[in-house]
């Protein structure tokens, strides 16, 4: 018989849709009712809960409607990696029958705790390079996912930049020195500086502490425009550098919509919500019996481009025809 030891309310609110998790503790040798998918993420409940809202949907277009054929139970380390590892085993001993894990350090903390539970990650990284997977197409083991190859996007986001103030002088670039995502994308972004001879300067942040002397140094070089690379933790921090960017009337590039969404200026990237559907897609295909390893790593092929004209209008800043013509959304 399943015993309750306690239910978890998780007001997860995504896409206008409450998420509500259950954690049951089974008898040893007993199979839950219903399949038990572990939700593993590096950010906070906020950005998980539409990373989740995402995921219920691809599980819904395999014939899994989350609440009803699946529970889906989230662990957030909300920006603490060192956090992830004791999370994860906590997901295998609630013998969770996959584990979706969100960016780098989510997947290989599941990876290291789930020998044998099938993985599906969603991260800007190349996983093949890193060591997750075998290969692309053929990833054997127990892991595949969808890879957002952010990375390669660096060089773009410095030329939305110099268009998006020509002449502007300075490009300041906010990175995480420890990410996996952010050292691949900074070196991309580094390499098109060099090519264009524009002058560029790097300011790391590890923690929230880092934020108030990293754009204090921002200030003091003149930098005219910031790019903030595509990181959990600099994702899961999305509203302080809105908040100093707009105090210091920076404008910002970032690297996912959600950010411009909540208020940030403009980004340019693949879709976060498709990568996620697509994520919940591979689950369901996998809980009907396909392999992980079977299954390639997805890559994405269209990227979006997503303008905020009410806080261009905050910064003074008009947009150029150029990019508004190009944009694949503009919020007013």
């Amino acid at each position: 018989m399943l015993e309750t030891t306690r239910r978890e309310f998780m007001a997860l609110i995504g896409g206008g849709c409450l998420l509500l998790a259950v954690k049951v503790k089974r008898a040893w040798g007993q199979q839950p009712a219903m399949p038990v998918i572990g939700f593993l993420s590096s950010v906070s409940a906020s950005v998980t809960s539409k990373r989740i809202s995402s995921f219920g949907q691809g599980l819904s277009d395999t014939g899994y409607t989350v609440g009803r054929d699946v529970t889906v139970e989230a662990r957030m380390a909300e920006g603490q990696d060192d956090r992830l590892p004791e999370l994860a085993a906590d997901l295998v001993n609630g013998r969770v029958r996959l584990i979706a894990a969100s960016g780098p350090p989510a997947a290989f903390a599941a990876k290291q705790a789930a020998m044998s539970i099938p993985i599906v990650f969603v991260a800007a990284f190349d996983p093949v390079q890193a060591g997750l997977v075998a290969t692309l197409n053929q990833p054997g083991g127990n892991v595949t996912g969808v890879t957002l190859i952010g990375a390669r996007l660096g060089g773009q986001r410095l030329e939305l930049a110099r268009e998006l103030v020509p002449n502007g002088g300075v490009i300041a670039v906010i990175t995480n020195p420890n990410s996996t995502d952010a050292s691949e994308e900074l070196r991309d972004v580094q390499n098109a500086a060099r090519a264009t001879g524009q002058e560029l300067v790097v300011v790391a942040a590890t923690s929230d502490r880092d934020f108030e002397a990293a754009f204090a140094m921002i200030i003091e070089r003149h930098a005219q425009v910031l790019l903030i690379s595509m990181d959990p933790f600099l994702i899961q921090s999305t509203p302080q550098i809105i908040a100093l960017a707009a105090q210091h009337r920076i404008p910002a590039v970032y690297a996912t919509s959600e950010s411009v969404a909540a208020g940030g200026l403009i980004s340019y990237g693949p879709s976060i919500s498709n990568a996620w559907r697509l994520a919940g897609v591979y689950a369901g295909t996998i809980l009907k019996g396909t392999r992980a390893a079977e299954l390639p790593v997805v890559q994405p092929t269209e990227f979006e481009l997503v303008l905020n004209l009410k806080t261009a209008r905050s910064l003074g800043l008009q947009i150029p025809p150029t990019l508004l013509g190009r944009a694949d959304e503009v919020i007013e």
